[in-house]
């Protein structure tokens, strides 16, 4: 698949419409990824520096090919953009795991947000395989207490999750404007005067979720779990089935619910929502339900999870 196609940075389209992973991913022998806490910078600036941004559904997002031609050297220390350009893959298994790219069931989750009118207000919240995190940034626009954004790859925290946060969030504080009454922000968002306080609401989180997990639980900082889990196009690789069910076991509050959006099958690399379903169903821990289905293209489901 032409990595152009799928590349919301390549293209105008604001819904990237290819299917996640769809080429048959090379084996590799899996290796468990450290955690990683990254801590905002005090100067946000240098967040921002270098970075050109889009918007979609008027929030900023990285421009992920310009940020193949530039992140460079230290800025990508695990080298998984020259590798991801050189192989024309979105998926290298233990390497990177398409956090560069929006994918469509992330709009997906935006729109279903919108529909049922869910509500963020005082809710703690984690983006799981947060990529570009824009569910977390709709979450902290809602007024959530605090946002966790964990993804595989901590070349994507610091080089498009955190840019992201910050680019959505500085200047605005927490007063929640209605974003629609504003006009469309420009390529290049204001320079950050100061950290806003909404800043102070979000951790960022790097690597495999076993280790994420272990890294908060055992954590010296305060930690309580989470409201709602927001996960979109993680389930494409069955082997990673257990991982993701034992973490949403061990974070979720016991009163919270997980919202998780998906294909229905990932071609190639075998998983799909109603496998993860099955396999859910299975471990006996969590009651699901399909909550939306959405027929245009490659069918996808949102699918909403909580304790038995």
């Amino acid at each position: 698949k032409s990595r152009k196609t799928a590349d919301p940075g390549a293209d105008s389209s604001p819904r990237p419409g290819a299917a996640k992973h769809q080429d048959k991913a090379p084996k590799t022998k899996h290796c468990v990824k450290a955690a990683k806490e990254h801590i905002i910078p005090g100067d946000l600036n240098k967040v921002l520096e270098n970075k050109v941004m889009e918007t979609v559904l008027d929030l900023y997002h990285v421009k992920v090919s310009v940020l193949e031609m530039t992140c460079l050297g230290d800025a990508d220390s695990e080298g998984i953009v020259s590798k991801s350009v050189s192989s024309h893959s979105d998926l290298i298994p233990g390497v990177y795991e398409g956090g560069l790219k929006i994918w469509e069931c992330t709009f997906d989750l935006m729109d279903y947000f919108s529909e049922a009118e869910t509500q963020f207000t005082n809710k703690t919240v984690l983006d799981l395989g947060c990529g570009a995190g824009l569910l977390g940034i709709v979450a902290l626009k809602g007024q959530a207490e605090r946002v966790h954004f964990q993804d595989y790859n901590s070349t994507v925290i610091e080089e498009v999750t955190l840019p992201n946060v910050v680019a959505n969030c500085v200047n605005e504080g927490t007063s929640g404007k209605d974003r629609k009454a504003s006009k469309p922000p420009a390529k290049k968002p204001k320079k950050a005067e100061s950290s806003p306080d909404v800043l102070t609401k979000c951790r960022f989180f790097s690597g495999e979720w076993s280790e994420v997990s272990q890294l908060l639980l055992s954590s010296n900082k305060p930690f309580s779990k989470y409201d709602i889990i927001l996960t979109s196009e993680t389930i494409y690789n069955p082997d990673c089935y257990s991982a993701l069910h034992d973490t949403l076991a061990q974070l979720l509050d016991k009163n919270g619910c997980v919202y998780l959006a998906s294909k229905v099958h990932y071609f190639g690399v075998g998983g799909g929502i109603y496998l993860f379903q099955k396999f859910t169903e299975e471990r006996n821990v969590f009651r699901t339900s399909i909550i939306k289905t959405i027929d245009q293209g490659l069918q996808r489901c949102i699918m909403e999870m909580a304790f038995k």
